[in-house]
């Protein structure tokens, strides 16, 4: 009996295989109709999970101060009364910190993960928040439909990052995201795939075709990626950083932890 997309139910195709936690040799399968891709049923995610936040990722600090920048944009489109928002999957606190001194009513959700940085502002997932962030989330959902039909339920906006996949998709020594040294990611999307989402569930998106995305109930800004970038690129010219002339070693670090294989621990 054939498997099928978690996405859109069409019948799966074998697409790579890959040694995942440098244990367990686990089959990709791809979804020609929506070019969703996804491990066998993750099995080992006890295993993967052992600690919230891999020490392979070394470069999780300066996403999420990247991710702070562009929330302080996007989220001046949010409605201004009585808003209040919901950072799922934050990890230890940190976004939702952040947001939260910068003025935002952020509240942060994690279930893996100690909230460490955002004590006392814990969500209640009972409650309707204005825009729920969900940071490199997506690519761990077990069950996708499931996990976004529950955060529908609390809210009209969700703003999330996930990379996506090409079509036809890499082979997994060919693309990072794949990330089989973690064993965390297991579900990857295609621009297709998140059209299918949203049409599944009669939601806008809008999606800067990379890395960045917004499924909404109601009409975002038109162009808002667009006003993003312009609005990065403008911020980079007088980022003291830029100026610094020195290389990141979120990289290497993060070939080195592999290479020690700790990167699960």
């Amino acid at each position: 009996m054939g498997l099928f997309c978690k996405i859109c139910n069409s019948v799966l195709f074998f697409h790579d295989k890959s040694l995942i936690l440098n244990t367990y040799t686990v089959i990709y399968y791809f979804c020609k109709n929506c070019g969703f891709v996804q491990t066998e049923e993750p099995y080992w995610l006890n295993e993967s999970y052992s600690s919230a936040i891999a020490s392979a990722d070394t470069g999780i600090m300066l996403r999420t101060l990247k991710n702070a920048n562009d929330l302080l944009f996007l989220l001046q489109f949010a409605p201004p009364v009585n808003s209040i928002f919901l950072d799922f999957g934050g990890g230890h606190g940190v976004l939702a910190r952040i947001m939260r001194d910068y003025g935002f009513d952020f509240y942060h959700y994690d279930k893996y993960a100690e909230n460490l940085f955002a004590r006392g502002f814990e969500a209640d997932l009972s409650k309707k928040y204005t825009a729920i962030t969900a940071y490199e989330n997506f690519e761990h959902f077990t069950t996708p439909l499931e996990e976004i039909e529950k955060l529908l339920k609390i809210t009209d906006t969700i703003i999330f990052s996930t990379s996506l996949i090409s079509y036809p998709p890499p082979l997994v020594k060919d693309w990072w995201y794949y990330a089989p040294a973690t064993g965390q990611h297991i579900s990857f999307y295609s621009q297709k795939t998140l059209q299918v989402i949203a049409e599944k569930y009669n939601l806008y998106l809008q999606s800067n075709n990379s890395d960045l995305h917004i499924l909404s109930k109601l009409p975002f800004r038109k162009n808002i990626f667009c006003l993003l970038k312009l609005y990065n690129k403008t911020k980079n010219k007088l980022d003291i950083t830029r100026k610094l002339k020195k290389k990141s070693k979120s990289w290497n670090d993060m070939l080195k932890v592999i290479g020690s294989h700790e990167c699960s621990l």
